[in-house]
Formats: structure tokens, C-alpha cells, sequence
């Protein structure tokens, strides 16, 4: 029975711990209710029904909470970014980036092999020259 009673006040004390930061470090406009320094002390004086209080009532839910309700009283439905791998224009860009750049190195190549001939070209021959 003891085991359960720390149990159940470390699970308090970080609940309560996660209240003060998410209080501490919410902006001033997603506070509701009360002003902060009020939730604040709310948490520190009555930690379990201050925590729980804060994260009910005091601040404002994300937009893609679950239970949000849009303009009309309907769930809003969650739109998700798209990730880069999944996003067919960033894909495309890709495409096409790396095709610029594997046209620009074979345009480096080109142009290196045709020097590399003209100074072969412009050489004597080796057996032109004469013993030493």
C-alpha cells in the first residue's frame, strides 16, 4: 500500500510539473480563464485539481486537437502537411534539379574530353623525337 501512495504522488508531482511548464512557456493569448500568474498559483497550491484544471480549462487547444469543433459545431477535419517525400511537387523539383545538375557535369565532361584530345592532337609523337 505505501508502493501505491508514492506511486500516486510522483504521478502528481509531474503532472503538476507539466502544468507549470506548459502555463510558464503558453503564450499570453492561449491562456483562458484566469490570468497566468493566477494558474500558476492554482497549481502550485492545489496541484492535482490545479493540473488537471489547467489542462481542461486554462489554455487553448491546438488546432488539431481531438473534440475541436469548427465554425459550424462540426468537427473540423484535420488537415495534415503532406511530408516532403510524400509532396509530388517537392518530388518533381527533385526530379528535376537532379537532372539539371547530371546534364551540367556531362557538359564538364564533354568539355574536358575535347581538351584532353586537342592537346593530344597538338603534341609531336614520341617517336619523332630523336634519342638522347
Amino acid at each position: 500500500m505505501p508502493r501505491l501512495f508514492v506511486l500516486l504522488f510522483l504521478v502528481q508531482v509531474v503532472l503538476a510539473v507539466c502544468a507549470l511548464i506548459s502555463c510558464l512557456s503558453a503564450d499570453e493569448e492561449k491562456v483562458k480563464a484566469l490570468p497566468r500568474m493566477v494558474w500558476v498559483l492554482v497549481i502550485l497550491v492545489f496541484p492535482l485539481v490545479g493540473s488537471i484544471a489547467w489542462f481542461l480549462v486554462g489554455r487553448e487547444r491546438p488546432a488539431g486537437a481531438v473534440g475541436g469543433t469548427g465554425a459550424g459545431g462540426t468537427a473540423a477535419p484535420a488537415r495534415r502537411p503532406l511530408a516532403p517525400d510524400d509532396d509530388p511537387e517537392f518530388l518533381a523539383s527533385l526530379d528535376e534539379q537532379s537532372r539539371r545538375e547530371d546534364q551540367e557535369r556531362l557538359r564538364l565532361w564533354e568539355e574536358d574530353l575535347r581538351r584532353r584530345e586537342e592537346e593530344l592532337r597538338g603534341r609531336p609523337d614520341d617517336r619523332d623525337r630523336p634519342e638522347v
